[in-house]
């Protein structure tokens, strides 16, 4: 047995705490049996997946105005989860218009068939290979989210996802497909400038390097699924299907009328944008209003 100086253990109680506070807390393991969904934390050096109980009840029928994506999407899910080949996808455009909601209904119809969604932070991208690793020895098929995504040039993230796509050392194993949502196409800021030096070659315009660059991360996507704000009347039909799931909730019935239409359609003026979202919060706003007591 030892016999340290109290000033020595103290300075090792110190160092000790130090060291804990760096390693990441212990968690259960994820028992995916149970669990549909998780997100990836980080901490320190590393990170760990964290189950997260699923709230949201988006199904496949409450998606209006973007029946070809569905579709889509579907079918490469339903290939993905049969052990046929299927693709990478990249779900962008117009905010708003449902490319999250998407994968989550995605997630609803197709969880019982062993279907799994794991969600990434943009600045998380860095762990995919651990990710991969915690994963790739289960029974079940995982789609990788990262939502809302667009980068800077240079950043790393950019170049592990670029390199997780192009099926390098980084590449998931094959019960592993990666889903991003982005407002942007090729997930880079695009400038008028980039597209000076541009040449012909043979007759046909070449990009330049810069774009060459820019289009190289959206290239290695297999799926391009494109999104589009919705007319009014798509709009409106929205509004009709979000109003009678907030009724339908609270067990109340709302009725339509034309100064609700009006009403929605002022809300979609103000916000400068008519898209499921802005459906969804002029709902929340109408019917909050409608059931506070008088």
């Amino acid at each position: 047995m030892f016999n340290l100086k109290p000033e020595v253990v103290a300075r090792l109680e110190r160092v000790l705490s130090s060291v804990e506070m760096l390693l990441p807390r212990a968690v259960a393991p994820i028992d995916w049996s149970t669990c549909y969904a998780a997100n990836w934390r980080r901490h320190s050096f590393s990170g760990y997946l964290e189950a997260v109980r699923v709230t949201d009840t988006t199904t496949m029928e409450e998606l209006l105005g973007v029946d070809e994506q569905k579709a889509t999407m579907m079918h490469n899910t339903r290939q993905f989860l049969l052990g046929l080949p299927a693709n990478n996808a990249l779900l962008w455009g117009s905010r708003g218009t449902g490319k999250s909601s998407l994968v989550k209904a995605l997630m609803n119809k197709f969880a019982p068939e062993g279907l799994r969604v794991i969600q990434i932070e943009k600045e998380d991208l860095i762990y995919l290979s651990e990710i991969f690793s915690a994963v790739e020895n289960q029974p079940y098929r995982f789609i990788l989210l990262c939502d809302d995504l667009t980068f800077e040039v240079g950043e790393l993230s950019y170049k592990m996802l670029k390199s997780a796509l192009d099926g390098s050392v980084y590449s998931p194993p094959e019960n592993v497909l990666i889903y991003v949502t982005s407002n942007r196409r090729h997930l880079l800021p695009e400038y008028e400038s980039d597209h000076i030096g541009g040449k012909f070659v043979r007759g046909e315009l070449q990009q330049s390097e810069a774009m060459e660059e820019k289009v190289s991360l959206s290239d290695r996507f297999g799926l391009w699924v494109a999104f589009y704000a919705f007319s009014q009347d798509r709009y409106i039909d929205a509004v009709r299907l979000s109003i009678s799931r907030e009724a339908r909730d609270r067990k109340v019935e709302i009725p339509w009328t034309k100064e609700l239409e009006r009403e929605a359609i002022q809300w979609s003026q103000e916000k400068s944008k008519r898209c499921g979202r802005t459906a969804y919060q002029f709902s929340k706003n109408y019917v909050g209003k409608f059931l506070l007591p008088a």
